[in-house]
């Protein structure tokens, strides 16, 4: 008996065809560091009041960091796609302290623990960014190349933290986070070319003229200026653009000794 075949019919669902998307796929600094900054879906219970009030002072601080300038600087480069230049990055690190500096700048101004990690942290990428696996000297200028972007936040970072201190009348802490910088500023690596340690000595100008700002307003107690000074002639050995923050303080604690023996 021959064989009976059944044609079975095969349902095959053909998928409809996925619209193309129009947006860019690449997105801009803002919106990667907004969705970073965004804030979590609002709990249920008790602390939904207080999770509610933190978000808007979030948005607050948001929407008053970003300036029109800042943004279009970021579609400029979102649209072009072309590499950073000096100027670019310098703005696009001051954006990222700026946003460092809007939550509480005094209360992490005043920690000085906290300035010293950051320091330690910048100089550390410094260090990391420089090609180790070569045949040549990790001095020269292919290595400065690489490790420029780092040394340029390290400088930004003792200026923008300087003018923070200073601005909160906090001379004390503006000397110590001075002192302090000043020697992870030494630390930072010697390069080949005389030209490639401008930002070095760039750092060193930067400190000295907080440090002299601070001394032209704060008047320390003897022990505390006999550290200072001392502390002051130990960094003299790196650059001499602490010289004038030196002779300010000896004449500070001059007209000091002065006055007391006035007073006796």
């Amino acid at each position: 008996m021959a064989a009976v075949c059944q044609s079975r019919r095969a349902l095959v669902e053909i998928p409809a065809p996925q619209p193309k998307i129009a947006a860019r796929m690449r997105r801009s600094y803002l919106e990667i560091l907004s969705a970073r900054l965004a804030p979590s879906p609002l709990p249920r219970g008790r602390n939904a009041t207080a999770s509610k009030k933190r978000v808007q002072s979030l948005d607050l601080s948001i929407g008053g960091l970003w300036s029109a300038g800042i943004e279009d600087q970021c579609d400029k480069m979102d649209d072009h796609h072309t590499p950073l230049s000096k100027q670019q990055l310098v703005q696009l690190i001051r954006s990222l302290i700026l946003v460092e500096q809007s939550q509480e700048p005094r209360i992490l101004a005043s920690d000085l623990k906290y300035l010293q990690e950051d320091l330690q942290l910048k100089k550390a990428n410094v260090y990391r960014s420089i090609p180790y696996s070569r045949f040549g000297s990790n001095r020269d200028a292919h290595c400065y190349r690489k490790a420029y972007p780092h040394l340029v936040a390290f400088k930004v970072s003792c200026q923008e933290w300087g003018q923070v201190l200073l601005r909160n009348k906090e001379w004390d802490a503006a000397l110590e986070h001075a002192l302090m910088a000043w020697r992870y500023t030494s630390e930072l690596p010697q390069w080949d070319t005389a030209s490639h340690n401008a930002l070095r000595e760039q750092c060193y100008g930067i400190l000295a003229a907080h440090s002299l700002s601070a001394l032209q307003h704060y008047h320390p107690e003897p022990s505390r200026g006999r550290e200072l000074l001392r502390r002051l002639k130990m960094a003299q050995s790196h650059s001499q653009s602490i010289v004038p923050c030196i002779h300010e303080l000896q004449r500070i604690m001059g007209c000091a000794d002065d006055s007391s023996m006035d007073v006796k």
